[in-house]
C-alpha cells in the first residue's frame, strides 16, 4: 500500500475521520439512552471504516454499499452466531465461524469491507443477542459515516462514491483492447482481492505508460534519428538533374549546399510546382517539362538552375537539439523536412516526417 502522501493530504484525511466519527457520535448518542443494558451509540469497528472512507475513498471496499452492507450483514451474522453458540463446543469456534461466514457473505453480495470481520467478532465476543444492534448502532452509524464521507470528500475534491474513470481518447482502439486483454490476463493470474477497481488500475497503467513514453521521447535528440544518407545539390545544379534526383530517390526535398557543405537553401517539389505555375492543372505535364528542359541558347527567360527557384529561408536544427522541440514545426508550420547541422554549421543529416513517425513508434515500444 502506498502511504507516501504530502502533509496537505495527511491533514485532509485525518480531519475527515475526526469530523465523520464526531458527527456520527453526536447524532447517535441521543438515540441510545443511558439506562443500564442499553445498546452503545457507536460500535468500535466504525473507526476502521472511517480510515477506509476518508483515507481510501477510491477503494472498492470503501464505497457506500461496502460500508453499510458489510457492517450490517456482519453484525447480523455475529448475532446469529451468539444465538447458536450453545450448539458449538467453544466460544473460539463460534467467533471464528462468525468471521468466516461474514467474509463469505460479503464476497457473495459484493460488499467486502474489512471492518465487517471485526464487527462479527465483536458481536460474538460481546454476546450481543439483540437483532436491533444491527440497525442501531451498526447500520445507522454506517449510514451517517458514509453521508459524512460523501459531503467531506467531495468538498475536498475527492470523488465519493468513486466513479470509474472516463474513457480516454484512445478508448476502443486496438491498443486499448490489447491493454484490456493484458490487464484481464494478469488479474486472472494474480487471483487475489485488490482494493482498487479495474478501471482505476487500467487508468494508472495507461498513465504510467504515457509518462514512460514522454520520458523516452524527451531524451531523443535530432542526431539520434536523422537520416545520414544525404542527397544534396548545389546552387548551379541544373533543374533537370535535381528533378531526376527527386524522382529516382523518391524524396520530396533536396538540401542546397555551398562548397563548404553549409546550407544555402532547400529545393522541394513545391518549389518546382510554383516555378512552373502548376497551381492551374491545365497543361500540367507540358509546363513541368518546359521548366526542367535545358535551354540551349546563351540567354534564357526561365529558371535554369536550382538556385533560381530554391527556398532560401531554411529552418535548421542542431544535432544535440531535442526532438520534441521540432514537433511544433512539423505539426503546425507545414515543415516536412528539417536539415540538421553539426560542427561549423555544416549539413550532417536530415529529419523528415517519416523519421519523426519512426521515432515516435520506437518511443511507444516498451521493448525499445
Amino acid at each position: 500500500m502506498r502511504t507516501r502522501i504530502n502533509s496537505r493530504e495527511r491533514l485532509r484525511l485525518v480531519a475527515g475521520a475526526f469530523l465523520g466519527v464526531l458527527l456520527t457520535g453526536l447524532l447517535c448518542h441521543p438515540m441510545s439512552g443511558s439506562a443500564p443494558g442499553q445498546l452503545p451509540w457507536l460500535f468500535a469497528p466504525l473507526g476502521a471504516s472511517a480510515v477506509l472512507v476518508f483515507a481510501l475513498p477510491a477503494g472498492p471496499m470503501s464505497q457506500p454499499w461496502a460500508v453499510v452492507g458489510g457492517n450490517t450483514l456482519s453484525a447480523l451474522v455475529g448475532i446469529a452466531g451468539v444465538h447458536g453458540m450453545h450448539l458449538l463446543a467453544s466460544p473460539e469456534l463460534a467467533a471464528a465461524l462468525a468471521v468466516a461466514t461474514a467474509i463469505a457473505l460479503m464476497l457473495a453480495l459484493r460488499c467486502l469491507h474489512p471492518p465487517g470481520g471485526a464487527t462479527a467478532l465483536m458481536v460474538v465476543l460481546g454476546g450481543i443477542r439483540d437483532p436491533m444492534f444491527a440497525l442501531q448502532p451498526v447500520m445507522l452509524n454506517s449510514v451517517l459515516l458514509v453521508a459524512s464521507g460523501i459531503l467531506y470528500n467531495n468538498l475536498t475534491h475527492r470523488a465519493y462514491p468513486h466513479l470509474p474513470p472516463a474513457p480516454g481518447p484512445g478508448a476502443g482502439t486496438a491498443p486499448d483492447r490489447l491493454l484490456d486483454a493484458d490487464l484481464d490476463a494478469v488479474l486472472a493470474r494474480y487471483n487475489q482481492v485488490l482494493d482498487v477497481s479495474r478501471g482505476d488500475l487500467k487508468a494508472l497503467l495507461a498513465e504510467t505508460r504515457l509518462r514512460a513514453y514522454d520520458r523516452k521521447l524527451a531524451e531523443v535528440r535530432c542526431g539520434d534519428i536523422m537520416s545520414r544518407d544525404l542527397v544534396t545539390v548545389e546552387f548551379g545544379t541544373p533543374l533537370q538533374e535535381a528533378w531526376a534526383l527527386l524522382r529516382e530517390r523518391r524524396i520530396k526535398a533536396l538540401p542546397v549546399v555551398d562548397r563548404t557543405f553549409r546550407i544555402a537553401g532547400i529545393i522541394t517539389v513545391a518549389d518546382f510546382m510554383r516555378a512552373a505555375e502548376l497551381d492551374v492543372y491545365e497543361g500540367f505535364d507540358e509546363k513541368l517539362r518546359k521548366l526542367i528542359r535545358n535551354t540551349r541558347t546563351t540567354h534564357s527567360s526561365k529558371p535554369e538552375v536550382v538556385g533560381q527557384i530554391m527556398t532560401r529561408n531554411v529552418r535548421v536544427a542542431g544535432m544535440q537539439r531535442h526532438l520534441v522541440e521540432l514537433l511544433p514545426l512539423f505539426a503546425s508550420t507545414g515543415h516536412h523536412h528539417i536539415p540538421i547541422i553539426g560542427e561549423g554549421e555544416r549539413l550532417v543529416g536530415m529529419i523528415t516526417q517519416s523519421d519523426l513517425v519512426a521515432a515516435l513508434g520506437r518511443a511507444a515500444d516498451p521493448a525499445a
